[in-house]
């Protein structure tokens, strides 16, 4: 009989990214006079939140949308590419990234599961050799234009967790043979739902859980 497939699920920012990746949109942004003043405030003040876990993945997220409206899509895909080999492709993570190639080796099914947005995880996805990309995508109103809201649910919290297991249900994985990987609290359902997690530069709460329960912790090099 044939085994099912194994999986490995990866968070991109703080686990394959060693930042956040939003980071690096506002800093590389701001030089280029793309954002506002009262954009980047509302961020930092979010953030400041965020960082305390007084507001969610989703919300942060969300937050964070609303940069992109009455914005064409087009703009921001057409130098995704350059923007990720330029910004991005520098802060993978060396240790995490050797993780993707041995689940690759061995034949597993690559999935990259972000809070982030679609136009910049594909770059990342097919550079690194990802099977599937679960993420969050953009609204598009009647004008063509970008709404500042997502298209469908967030990829995070346990939205993170739901599309991942219909994914691993229409392929069949054995989950207890699987593997995901993350840093965040909000990471600990998908982690959950393998035989094998692995809690990445854990923030305190997701190091509290992987310390009782025998997860591996790994560093970023």
């Amino acid at each position: 009989m044939k085994r099912k497939p194994v999986g490995a699920f990866f968070d991109f920012d703080k686990t394959l990214l060693d930042v956040e990746s939003p980071k690096l949109g506002i800093r590389y942004m701001w030089e280029r006079h793309m954002i506002s003043f009262a954009y980047v405030l509302k961020i930092i003040f979010a953030n400041f939140f965020y960082s305390r876990n007084y507001i969610s993945d989703e919300t942060m997220a969300r937050l964070m949308l609303t940069f992109y409206k009455n914005k064409p899509l087009e703009l921001f895909e057409t130098g995704s590419k350059d923007y990720y080999h330029e910004i991005i492709k520098p802060h993978l993570a060396p240790n995490i990234v050797n993780k993707v190639h041995e689940h690759r080796e061995a034949d597993h099914i690559l999935v990259l599961v972000s809070a982030g947005i679609r136009y910049l995880l594909k770059p990342v996805a097919k550079d690194l050799g990802f099977d599937y990309l679960l993420c969050t995508d953009l609204e598009k109103g009647s004008n063509g234009l970008l709404t500042g809201k997502p298209q469908g649910p967030v990829c995070s919290d346990t939205n993170k967790k739901r599309l991942a297991s219909r994914l691993a249900d229409d392929l069949d994985m054995d989950l207890l043979r699987s593997y995901a990987y993350g840093n965040h609290h909000s990471d600990i359902p998908m982690l959950e739902m393998v035989g094998n997690p692995h809690a990445v530069e854990p923030n305190d709460v997701l190091r509290k859980v992987a310390l009782e329960r025998n997860w591996p912790i790994l560093t970023y090099r």
